[in-house]
């Protein structure tokens, strides 16, 4: 996991009603629809409970461990909670209307602490992993936690930011799957007994002759140019669909 990179200093931060109203200039926490306390030492969430119509909260790079002041958020659409020290995911189950959802860089062990989250109805973007952070969970090392995650959750259209349904999705498994079978075309089968030796060139070798391409090298010039394109829109796709999660997440 990545160093964090926060703001302040300060030890064992707890929020607070005077923090919150300062850093988004509301009198009242009831008004308040969109919260950034990013990077400033969390320790403890205390009154962030009182926040009820907040739909936006980003909480990353803290130090937070305990989300129980959390369950009162019923209108929470979009959380970050990136790069802190959480295990127990079980006050989430609260937020009814969740629907994005950032756990990279956290202490989740096993598949079955995210159990709780899977009666989140709305529940669409999951983010376990981040590779451009260089941000991780333990449980992500499991060999069987990408088929655990789609058993648990069959609905969602993003895991780590691989788009498993919806737009983009059949581009994204179809590049998966070329490359998958150009893999195994390039690595299966042993090698075959070698033939005897053959002359260098055949004797009408250096005769100028016009080049002609046969039906397999026009067909896997064209499957090459195709996984190109595929990969280039793919490429694409993946990164207008990082840009719109990191805005919906980090925007107010």
């Amino acid at each position: 996991m990545e160093v964090k990179d926060r703001e302040g200093s300060d030890e064992n931060v707890k929020v607070t009603v005077q923090m919150l109203k300062s850093r988004t200039g509301q009198f009242d926490l009831e008004s308040i629809l969109f919260l950034k306390l990013k990077n400033i030492g969390i320790t403890n969430l205390g009154c962030i409970g009182d926040c009820v119509n907040v739909e936006r909260l980003d909480l990353s790079g803290n130090d937070i461990s305990n989300l129980a002041p959390l369950t009162s958020l019923k209108v929470l659409v979009v959380l970050n909670l990136s790069a802190n020290r959480i295990s127990n995911l079980d006050p989430l189950r609260s937020c009814e209307n969740l629907q994005n959802l950032n756990l990279s860089g956290n202490l989740i062990s096993s598949v079955d602490s995210l159990r709780s989250l899977s009666e989140l109805k709305n529940l669409e973007v999951i983010r376990l992993k981040d590779t451009v952070c260089n941000f991780s969970n333990p449980v992500c090392m499991n060999t069987a936690y990408h088929s655990a995650m789609l058993e648990i959750f069959p609905k969602i259209k993003s895991l780590d930011g691989e788009r498993l349904s919806g737009r983009g999705s059949d581009l994204y498994q179809l590049c998966k799957k070329m490359e998958d079978s150009l893999k195994e075309m390039c690595g299966s089968g042993p090698i075959g007994k070698l033939s005897a030796p053959k002359k260098w060139v055949e004797d009408n070798y250096w005769e100028l002759k016009p080049s002609q391409k046969t039906e397999s090298d026009e067909a896997v010039e064209k499957f090459y140019n195709i996984l190109k394109e595929c990969r280039e829109l793919n490429n694409k796709a993946a990164d207008v669909i990082e840009k719109s999660e990191r805005t919906l997440s980090s925007g107010q």
